[in-house]
C-alpha cells in the first residue's frame, strides 16, 4: 500500500511539474517581444466571440481555454498600425460568425478609416459574409472572398421568446412588477406575445439600425438603397454572384492574396498577428504623452461584489471590482481624466447604484467621460449618468430607464414533485418572500410601492443631472430603449462617437490641448501568467472560463451549423 501511495503521489507530482513547465514555457514565449519586419501587414481576425475587454479571470484561463479576441486590442492595434512605418497595411480576415454588436462595428469602421487616411490600405478577406459583416467589411478598400465562399444578404429579422406557457405547465407563477410598459424583458414571463409597446419599440429601433447600416453600405459599396433591397430579395449568393452584384470586389484564395501583396523578393507575405502586435508599445511609435488618461473598462451583467465569469450568464461586473478601479484612477494624482468604457445590459440595481456613486465621487475630483459600446441600458445607464459627460456610438443601445422586480411562486412545481412545507411565522411579513405562495394583497401593495419609491429616486436624479424636466423624462423612460443617435437627440447623452471621441472630450475637460498626445492607462490591468497562477481561486476561475467558452462558442457554433442545414461534403 505504501509503495502504491508513493508511486501515486510521485506520478501526481510529475504531472503537476509538467503542467507548470508547459505554462512557464507558454508564459516565456508570450513575454518575448516580437520582431516586426519592414513592409509587413497586420492581420486582424474577426471570428467567434470578441469581448469588449479582457475576461476578468486572467490569462491562465486563456492558456487553458484558448485566447479570446477583444475590441480593446483590435482598436489599439489599428491605432499603432497607422503610425508604424514598418506596417504597410492591414488585412482583415472576416467571418459572419462573430459576436460584434453595432457599436463595436462602428468603432472598428472608424479605426479602418483612420488607417486608410494615413495612406495605408485595409483589405477584407472573408470566408463567408452576412449583412452585419458586410457593414464592417465595406469600410475596407476592397473585399475579397475565395470562390467557394458565400454571402447571406437579407433584411433584419428576429424573434422574441416567451416562456409563460412553460411556467404554467411547470406550476411556476411570477409575482412580478415592471416599471413600466416598455420594460419588455418582463413580458417573456408574463405574456405569450409582444405587447403593442414592445412592438413599437422594436420597430423604431429596427428602423434606426436599418437607416444607419443602409446609408453606410450604400456609400461604401456605391449601391442605392433600392438596389440593396433588391439584392436582399435574392438573399443567398455564391461568391461569383456576390462579385457580380457589387457586394464584394474579387475572388481570391489566401495564397493568391499573399502573392498579390508580397514584395518581389519575398518568398511570402510578411504578416504580424494581433497577439504579437499587441506587445508593441504605443510609446515607441510616438503615441505617448506626458499627461495620462485612465480608461476603466466595465462589461457584462451587473451583479455581486467581484467581477468574474459565470458559465451560464457570461461576464459579470462586480461593484467592488469596478469601484476599486475607479477609485484607483481617482486617487492617482498623475491621471488627468477618466474614460469609463461600458458595455452592459444592466443587472442588479443595488450593485449598479454603488458603481454609480463611485462614478460621481470620481467626477467630483476629475473629469469622467463615459464611452458606451454596444449596450449601456438599464443598470448600464445607471452606472453612466453621473459622469461628467456621456458619449455613445450611434448604434449603441441605451436608456431603458425602468425596473423589474419579482419573486416566483413555485408551489405548483413543488406539488408535482410531491414536496410539502410546514410553515411557521413570528412577526409581520415573515413569509413575505416565501417561494411557495403568492404575495397577499397587503404584501403586494407594499412590494410595488417600495419598487416605485426606489425607481422614482433614480428618475428624479437623472432629471436633475441631465437637466431634463421630470415630465419630459418620464416620456423617455419607463423602459424605453434608444440608439445612441436617438439618445443624443433626447439629451440622455452628450455626444455621439466612439472611444476616440470620449478621449478627445476628456482632454478638453482636463484642459489638455486637442493636438497634445496623452498616455492611456487601462484598468483593470490584465493579470500576468504568474499572478493568475498564484492568485486565489485561479483554477476555479479557469474552469468557469472554459465552460463558458464551450457554451458560448463551441456549442453555439455547432447549433448554428445545424440550424443553417449546410451540406457536408465527405
Amino acid at each position: 500500500m505504501k509503495s502504491f501511495l508513493r508511486s501515486f503521489f510521485a506520478s501526481l507530482l510529475a504531472i503537476v511539474v509538467v503542467i507548470l513547465l508547459v505554462i512557464a514555457g507558454v508564459g516565456a514565449k508570450s513575454a518575448k517581444k516580437p520582431v516586426i519586419k519592414s513592409h509587413s501587414y497586420l492581420v486582424v481576425d474577426i471570428y467567434g466571440e470578441i469581448l469588449p475587454y479582457y475576461a476578468p479571470d486572467g490569462v491562465i484561463a486563456e492558456v487553458l481555454g484558448g485566447e479570446t479576441e477583444t475590441l480593446h486590442r483590435i482598436l489599439g492595434n489599428f491605432e499603432k498600425a497607422g503610425a508604424d512605418k514598418r506596417i504597410d497595411g492591414v488585412i482583415m480576415k472576416i467571418s459572419s460568425n462573430n459576436s460584434l454588436g453595432g457599436g463595436s462595428i462602428e468603432e472598428i469602421r472608424a479605426a479602418i478609416k483612420k488607417v486608410r487616411e494615413s495612406g495605408k490600405p485595409v483589405f477584407a478577406f472573408a470566408d463567408n459574409l452576412d449583412r452585419k459583416s458586410i457593414f464592417l467589411a465595406s469600410a475596407c478598400d476592397s473585399i475579397f472572398m475565395p470562390p467557394s465562399g458565400g454571402v447571406v444578404f437579407t433584411g433584419f429579422g428576429g424573434s422574441a421568446m416567451f416562456v409563460k406557457n412553460s411556467l404554467d405547465k411547470l406550476g411556476i407563477k411570477p409575482n412580478l412588477h415592471q416599471i413600466r410598459e416598455y420594460k419588455s424583458a418582463a413580458e417573456m414571463m408574463t405574456r405569450t406575445e409582444s405587447s403593442p409597446e414592445a412592438r413599437e419599440m422594436r420597430d423604431w429601433m429596427a428602423g434606426e439600425m436599418w437607416d444607419m447600416q443602409m446609408q453606410a453600405i450604400s456609400i461604401d459599396r456605391k449601391l442605392s438603397e433600392e438596389k440593396i433591397v433588391e439584392l436582399m430579395g435574392h438573399a443567398l449568393f455564391t461568391a461569383d454572384e456576390a462579385k457580380e452584384a457589387g457586394l464584394i470586389d474579387g475572388l481570391l484564395y489566401w495564397d493568391q492574396l499573399d502573392a498579390r501583396l508580397k514584395g518581389e523578393k519575398d518568398k511570402e507575405l510578411r504578416t504580424v498577428s494581433q497577439s504579437a502586435y499587441a506587445k508593441i508599445d504605443r510609446a515607441k511609435l510616438g503615441l505617448k504623452g506626458k499627461k495620462k488618461i485612465a480608461v476603466v473598462h466595465a462589461h457584462g451583467m451587473i451583479g455581486g461584489r467581484k467581477s468574474r465569469v459565470d458559465p451560464l450568464l457570461g461576464m459579470m461586473m462586480g461593484h467592488e471590482t469596478v469601484s476599486a478601479e475607479l477609485k484607483r484612477a481617482r486617487m492617482d494624482k498623475n491621471i488627468a481624466a477618466v474614460v469609463f468604457r461600458i458595455d452592459s445590459h444592466g443587472g442588479e440595481s443595488l450593485a449598479s447604484d454603488l458603481i454609480s456613486e463611485e462614478v460621481a465621487a470620481t467626477a467630483a475630483v476629475k473629469p469622467v467621460v463615459v464611452s458606451m459600446i454596444d449596450v449601456a441600458a438599464s443598470g448600464g445607464y445607471m452606472i453612466a449618468y453621473k459622469a461628467s459627460k456621456l458619449v455613445a456610438d450611434p448604434m449603441t443601445v441605451t436608456g431603458s430607464i425602468g425596473s423589474i422586480s419579482a419573486k416566483f411562486n413555485m408551489s405548483g412545481l413543488y406539488d408535482k414533485l410531491g414536496i410539502t412545507f410546514d410553515d411557521y411565522e413570528k412577526g409581520p411579513n415573515g413569509l413575505m418572500w416565501s417561494d411557495h405562495r403568492d404575495f397577499t394583497d397587503e404584501e403586494r401593495a407594499r412590494f410595488e410601492q417600495a419598487h416605485w419609491d426606489g425607481f422614482n429616486i433614480w428618475l428624479r436624479d437623472v432629471s436633475k443631472l441631465r437637466g431634463i424636466p421630470l415630465e419630459e423624462l418620464e416620456k423617455l423612460a419607463m423602459g424605453r430603449v434608444w440608439t445612441g443617435r436617438q439618445a443624443k437627440q433626447n439629451r440622455l447623452i452628450d455626444e455621439v462617437g466612439g472611444l476616440d471621441t470620449a478621449i478627445a472630450l476628456a482632454k478638453e475637460l482636463a484642459k489638455i490641448p486637442a493636438d497634445e498626445k496623452v498616455t492611456l492607462l487601462d484598468y483593470p490591468k490584465k493579470k500576468g501568467l504568474l499572478e493568475s497562477i498564484t492568485s486565489g481561486g485561479a483554477g476555479t476561475a479557469a474552469v468557469r472560463w472554459i465552460i463558458y467558452r464551450f457554451i458560448r462558442t463551441d456549442l453555439a457554433q455547432s447549433l448554428g451549423l445545424l440550424a443553417t442545414q449546410e451540406a457536408l461534403v465527405e
